[in-house]
């Protein structure tokens, strides 16, 4: 038997590592929640009788009824305090089946789970309200949320192989989506438009141009409509270029005497010499607030310009500057239209991350840069439909302006379709592509 022990961020990264590695005949023995990750371990050629006794084992038996008291204990409490805060908790463990140490084989299909709301054992009359530790709380959280993950990843699974066997023309325009890099939930949405279209050209050409409708774009250009608008996002997505290429814009169309630019980043070596440099360029005035000073009263005196562009820092979305600098930006005295920097280059996670961390400060879009050097489009896409983002501007160079264009949604899916992955996906890419759709509250699949 061999065991060997995987590192990843999350269970489902995990399981990939598993499969890759020691196949889907593997059987998960074990997994605990590390600094950055989980660990998991795993076994190939795992025999459960191995570990199993021959005879009944009494000990065990009684520490297990234990363990189920306990754990039974703990979801009362869980319930009461679920009145207070939204049943939250209660949801958390409703409907999980309770194991006792049996394991999981990375190829074992599960059927997926119901979600009824468990009944609510009286509490034990010494049982404090304030008794459970909450560290014991926070592992079998931990505990639950990796058994759904591996439960979603097995649904995936065995979701993907029954539609491949049922309705291969659908499967394959799954792959063709998936190649693109959108999200299984909007897969699955655009699949349902088409229901009634069997020939596969006229599908496709159809599926795309539902996926172009769906994209939101202004009815007018941020630019030509005026005011305060400010560039948000994290460090990298290239805000303070983007924000060069819209000064560049206006001047070369309406002049340098209308247009005012704002650096709110203290923190980045050289951004506000950056923003200096280029506004002696443009001949247009700089203004920079620094941490704590009043944005209101720093631009008061710039409220005659048509056009204030603010440039922001990019920090991280634990740091309490930025929830100062989100608040400011959305005060009411402001009224900036803040648009989302997002960088096609990035991961799915880190597109998701960036628009959690700034929509507080009320987003009225998002401008995509970097379209030059992607391989993908599908997963910003896929955020921005999600989250109903208007795409206000693309950037797919260095040069100013000329590399900063207005969107064109055909255009925007034609481009997406060009820079496909070329090789077709994995079995489990696709896998891992309907696991995400049970992420989302419909779960049907074809």
């Amino acid at each position: 038997m061999q065991v060997k022990r995987f590192f990843a961020a999350d269970m489902r990264q995990a399981m990939k590592l598993v499969r890759d590695e020691l196949g889907a005949d593997a059987a998960i023995i074990g997994n605990r929640r590390i600094a950055g990750g989980v660990e998991l371990t795993a076994a190939l050629d795992y025999k459960l009788s191995a570990l199993a006794p021959r005879v009944p084992n009494m000990e065990l038996e009684d520490e297990l009824r234990k363990t189920q008291s306990r754990i039974v204990t703990a979801q009362a409490e869980l319930s009461l305090r679920g009145e207070a805060d939204g049943d939250t908790n209660r949801q958390l463990f409703a409907g999980l089946p309770m194991t006792a140490g049996l394991p999981l084989t990375a190829a074992e299909p599960l059927s997926e789970p119901t979600y009824a709301a468990p009944a609510r054992p009286a509490p034990a009359p010494a049982q404090s309200s304030g008794g459970i530790d909450p560290r014991a709380l926070d592992s079998m959280r931990f505990e639950l949320n990796s058994l759904r993950e591996l439960m979603e990843v097995q649904l995936g699974t065995l979701a993907w192989n029954q539609l491949q066997g049922s309705r291969p023309a659908q499967a394959n325009l799954y792959r063709r989506l998936q190649r693109i890099g959108l999200s299984g939930p909007l897969s699955r949405d655009l699949l349902a438009m088409i229901t009634d279209i069997e020939e596969p050209r006229q599908a496709w050409r159809m599926l795309l141009a539902h996926l172009a409708r769906m994209i939101a774009v202004p009815e007018v250009e941020p630019l030509e409509e005026g005011g305060v608008i400010a560039m948000v996002g994290p460090a990298g997505m290239g805000k303070t270029t983007t924000l060069a290429k819209l000064a560049a814009r206006y001047v070369l169309k309406y002049g340098a005497q209308n247009v005012a630019l704002v650096s709110m980043d203290s923190f980045r070596i050289g951004a506000q010499e950056q923003l200096k440099t280029l506004g002696r360029i443009l001949n247009v005035p700089v203004t920079h607030v620094d941490p704590g000073q009043s944005l209101v009263q720093a631009l008061d005196p710039l409220l005659r310009k048509r056009v204030v562009l603010i440039d922001t820092a990019g920090l991280q979305a634990s740091d309490p500057a930025l929830r100062m600098q989100l608040e400011s930006l959305a005060g009411r005295g402001i009224r900036s239209k803040n648009y989302l920097v997002l960088a096609t280059t990035s991961q799915k996670q880190v597109l998701t991350a960036a628009y959690h961390s700034y929509k507080r400060c009320g987003l009225a879009g998002c401008i995509l840069t970097k379209l030059d050097e992607t391989a993908s489009l599908g997963e910003v896409l896929s955020l921005a439909i999600s989250h109903e983002l208007p795409v206000a501007y693309l950037t797919d160079g260095p040069r100013i302006p000329d590399d900063l264009h207005l969107p064109r949604r055909h255009q925007l899916v034609s481009r997406a379709v060009s820079v496909q992955m070329q090789e077709e996906p994995s079995e489990e890419a696709m896998a891992d592509m309907f696991a995400d759709i049970y992420h989302s509250p419909t779960k049907q699949v074809g």
